[in-house]
Formats: structure tokens, sequence, C-alpha cells
């Protein structure tokens, strides 16, 4: 069903990729309710339990599911699922993970700033409560610092945030020509390659608390090998770029900054 009004510029949705949080998703839709948007579930190959839950949840009108016969990573259901909304006539999508640690309060400023600019992208950056481990705390600073100097700019302010509202057409679009990885290192590279392209994008704050559920799908030696090889890649890419970015610090040096509401 094609959710595009005749002549609409803008038609949102909720993108929420899920992982055995059978625990925490009911709550977080009935949470992104207040938004007043469809609701596309990515099932990345959850469990029995999940997948019920999702099943459940699928039953209302406004809520889709595509589901992914195996695990295959939060990056794979993520550009999954911006093709699956974009095929379903939605022109942007806010993408928020499934396990409650996002404020809702939090999210329509995303919404209607993309109202105001439909072609920018726009990316949370956290404000976090005392729940937040003080070792993911102080180890996101360390992608942040690869991030600035493999763009040679601040304007991303937080990479790894998980709500962000991409324009689809033109994110996949750059999807169909960099997949940016299948798991953990996909929220950060995309935001990369977006902003190596010259395409606009905003900070907007989110306050999060560390997840409802309990569960954490980051996998310590994995990711961090996957999140360095992703690093090395882009830290490539940039020298490849590095004249470009140099013109574009000097022509347009406000567009290298961090532009974040507060």
């Amino acid at each position: 069903m094609n959710h595009a009004r005749d002549g609409a510029a803008f038609s949102p949705c909720v993108l929420v990729p899920v992982y055995n949080h059978e625990h925490a998703i009911v709550a977080t839709c009935e949470g992104l309710a207040s938004l007043d948007l469809p609701i596309v579930l990515i099932d990345d190959g959850s469990h029995a339990a999940c997948a019920a839950v999702l099943d459940q949840l699928a039953q209302a009108s406004d809520v889709h599911l595509l589901r992914i016969g195996r695990n295959r990573g939060k990056g794979h259901a993520v550009r999954s699922g911006l093709a699956h909304a974009q095929s379903l006539g939605f022109t942007h999508a806010l993408q928020v993970d499934a396990d409650g640690q996002h404020d809702r309060r939090s999210l329509p400023p995303f919404i209607e700033a993309a109202r105001q600019q439909p072609e920018r992208l726009f990316i949370g950056y956290p404000r976090f409560d005392h729940s937040v481990p003080l070792h993911r705390f102080i180890s996101r600073y360390i992608t942040h610092v690869w991030v600035w100097c493999n763009t040679l700019s601040t304007a991303l302010r937080d990479t790894m945030c998980g709500v962000r509202l991409y324009p689809l057409a033109p994110v996949n679009t750059l999807l169909a020509r960099h997949g940016c990885g299948d798991r953990m290192e996909f929220d950060t590279e995309v935001l990369v390659r977006w902003f190596w392209t010259g395409q606009p994008v905003d900070n907007l704050p989110v306050r999060v608390t560390y997840p409802t559920d309990g569960v954490s799908h980051f996998r310590m030696f994995r990711d961090n090998v996957l999140m360095a090889r992703m690093h090395l890649r882009l830290t490539l890419g940039m020298l490849i770029r590095l004249p470009t970015l140099l013109l574009r610090r000097w022509r347009h040096p406000h567009n290298v900054q961090d532009k974040s509401s507060s």
C-alpha cells in the first residue's frame, strides 16, 4: 500500500530494527503512538518469543513488519528497512531503537524539522541520565574523534545515537553504492559518507536512558574489530577526498561546524 498522498512532499514513518527485544518493543511502540505515524518494524531474525510479539503488533493497521530470516546485524536490518519504507511510499524514516532507551518527548522535533527542511538528514545526540555506563560514555568519544578527523569537521556531533531521520530517496541512493556495514558500524559510516557527499545535516538532542530490558547486542571483540576496520576504511576515504574536504572548509566554514539545538 502506498502511503504517500498525491502531491505530498513529506510522508514520514518510524523505523524500528528489532532483535530479541520482546520485553521492550510493546512499550516502545506504545510510546511511539503519540507521533501518530506508521511504524515499520524490521525483525532481524529474532527468536520465536520475540517473533510472536512482533506478529501481534503487526496486526495493527499502521504497523508494517519486514521479517529477515536470520540475524544479519543492525546495519543490514536498517538498510533493508529503509529500502522497504521507500517501497511503501514513505519519503522519510525516523529510526528509533527497539529497547525504549530514547525519550519519546525528544522525537517530535525531528519530524517538524524534517517537515520544514525535507532534504536534510537529522541526527540525534544523546543527553544521558545517570543510567549510562561510564565505559560507554567514555568510549563513544573515541569514535567521535575518529569521525571528526574523517570529516575534518564537527558537523556530526554524535554518530552512534540510534535516533536519526533519513530522507529516503537520497540515503537509499547512497546505500546502493556503499553498504556501510551490516552491524554496529553502519550507524557511523552512513553519516560520514552522507557528509562526504556534501548533503545537509543537522543535530538534535535526544534524552537517553540505558535500556529498559537490559539487552545489549554489542559484542565486545567482534564489534570493536568491525568498528576499527570501518575507521581505517573511512580514514583512507578521507585521504582520497582530502582536497575536496579542505576546499569545503575554506569556502563554507559554517557548514563544517556543529549545528545543534540545546
